[in-house]
């Protein structure tokens, strides 16, 4: 297949690429830095220049490809959320966005598939609710976020493209995303959960959101919403106490809630609120998760350290 990546060379967008490349898919990168993606991706994959304020030539690679991955967005757990910064995730997401779908109107070949991320912020801070993705959407910035990208992607179905939204959750792995930061604490002997400690930890690992990504591309009854969790969430609690158990080091030491929301605002009531949410499409379309389970996924990002 053919296939174009906007935000390619991010945490999950590189392992993607080189994860297709080995099925011996044709990769394009979509990118606004093209020397850094030719050097990390270059020798498996296509690196496009492009913008997604103005049309231009990158457009052109559109035409003739079976599946366009959309990724690009600025990280939600980079900085406090002032205004600013959350003009700056809706812009990142929407533009990208938006741009793509408006490019795809004026492509002669159109892609049979547009997989667009999206984040299990859809629903909201919930409670020990099992949310699949029939659930309604929730409130608060990530909620409204997260609709509003969804509608955004959804719009090319007019076009006769069909759409899969990524409800992606904690995404696991040593380089990059949260863990990282989640396991030093460990390291250095002061690990614990975040207060209250009840919430509920959605989380895959990275392997699995690829394979998964992998799965909705060449899956023709795919569509829709689709949960990017393993089917076994746990609480905050668990979680820490099972980092812990594969560091070899002790969760002793809780973080309080208000350090968290004096530090971080409202960004902090994401680490302080969960979801308990469930893969039902992935499920029941029989996708074999890798890594189900939460000790094992640690286990072998942690493996030999």
């Amino acid at each position: 297949m053919k296939v174009v990546i906007a935000g390619g060379t991010g945490f999950i967008g590189a392992a993607l690429a080189r994860q297709l490349a080995l099925g011996r898919h044709q990769i394009i990168v979509l990118t606004r830095d093209l020397s850094r993606a030719k050097a990390q991706l270059g020798n498996i994959c296509e690196c496009v220049q492009w913008d997604a304020e103005h049309s231009s030539d990158w457009e052109q690679v559109l035409n003739g490809s079976d599946a366009i991955v959309n990724l690009a967005g600025a990280s939600v757990a980079d900085a406090r959320w002032t205004d600013a910064r959350k003009r700056v995730l809706v812009d990142s997401r929407l533009h990208a966005t938006k741009a793509l779908a408006s490019a795809l109107t004026r492509t002669v070949s159109k892609a049979s598939v547009l997989i667009n991320a999206s984040g299990i912020g859809f629903y909201g801070a919930c409670d020990d609710r099992v949310l699949d993705e029939r659930a309604d959407r929730g409130k608060g910035f990530l909620a409204d976020l997260s609709a509003v990208w969804e509608a955004e992607a959804n719009s090319v179905q007019a076009l006769g493209v069909r759409v899969v939204c990524l409800r992606i959750g904690l995404v696991l792995e040593k380089d990059g995303g949260a863990l990282p930061r989640m396991a030093l604490p460990f390291r250095l002997f002061a690990g614990g959960p975040v207060m209250p400690g009840t919430q509920w930890v959605s989380w895959i690992h990275r392997a699995d959101l690829v394979g998964l990504i992998e799965w909705a591309m060449i899956n023709p009854n795919v569509s829709g919403p689709m949960n990017i969790v393993a089917p076994n969430s746990v609480t905050m609690h668990e979680f820490c106490r099972t980092l812990g158990a594969v560091l070899n080091r002790p969760s002793w030491l809780p973080v309080p809630e208000f350090i968290v929301k004096v530090l971080l605002g409202e960004l902090g009531s994401v680490m302080t609120t969960g979801q308990r949410v469930m893969p039902r499409v992935a499920q029941s379309g029989g996708y074999p998760f890798q890594y189900p389970q939460l000790k094992e996924a640690l286990r072998m990002i942690f493996a030999g350290l």
